[in-house]
């Protein structure tokens, strides 16, 4: 299966959580590639759409190759991959850069995208985390276990496209998992969609704007 864009992998995603509707559901974007996919969830389950910030962090020399990430919240979530960390021979001081750099860079997303937005309640609800896919798992795992810990009532994972391997470790952390394409050869997200092009920032606040959440703030 190759998605035409982000919308299109939305709404295959959206028929496959059809039956999520008028549960009490809340979708969660990662952003910046998991916006417009969660957009088509929210608006296909008639949910409010809400983001979840988490940012890689990457080892020094390969900025690309996860040695952790980082949640925001009131007490930010740091997951370390420590296997990574050690073969890359990546010392405390410089994990604690990188991480203070990323947290710097989820300041100036949570000012931009969301600013004085009420934001989406998360406890007691069934909490829908979406992404335009996942690779290896470390931003996707961080993101889940800082909403595991805002209590919700159900958490599901739903993506269009991920390793088998790496699906099979995020199991665990939910209570349900859609994913709609599983290669054994994946290579990068990139891959499974013709159009990928980049998500920019204007078209996270854009998206949000359709989708206002009411009632009181729950998450900061």
């Amino acid at each position: 299966m190759t998605f035409r864009d982000r919308s299109d992998a939305g709404r295959r995603l959206a028929k496959a959580l059809s039956a999520y509707k008028g549960r009490n559901v809340v979708v969660l974007a990662l952003p910046r590639g998991g916006v417009p996919v969660a957009a088509e969830v929210a608006e296909a389950l008639d949910a409010p759409l809400d983001l979840v910030l988490v940012r890689k962090i990457g080892v020094p020399s390969q900025p690309e190759l996860a040695m952790g990430a980082v949640v925001d919240g009131p007490a930010p979530i740091v997951v370390r991959n420590q296997e990574v960390i050690e073969l890359s021979g990546t010392t405390a001081e410089e994990f604690d850069a990188v991480c203070a750099e990323e947290l710097s860079e989820i300041e100036r997303r949570r000012k931009l995208y969301l600013g004085e937005r009420t934001r989406a309640p998360i406890a007691g609800q069934v909490v829908i985390i979406v992404d335009d896919g996942i690779a290896t798992g470390a931003t996707t795992r961080a993101a889940l276990q800082a909403i595991r810990n805002r209590e919700p009532k159900e958490l599901v994972l739903a993506v269009p496209v991920a390793p088998p391997d790496t699906i099979e470790r995020l199991r665990v952390e939910v209570d349900a998992l859609i994913c709609l394409e599983m290669p054994e050869l994946f290579g990068a997200i990139g891959y499974f969609y013709r159009d990928f092009r980049q998500v920019g920032d204007e078209e996270v606040v854009e998206t949000l704007k359709r989708f206002p959440v009411k009632g009181k703030t729950s998450i900061s």
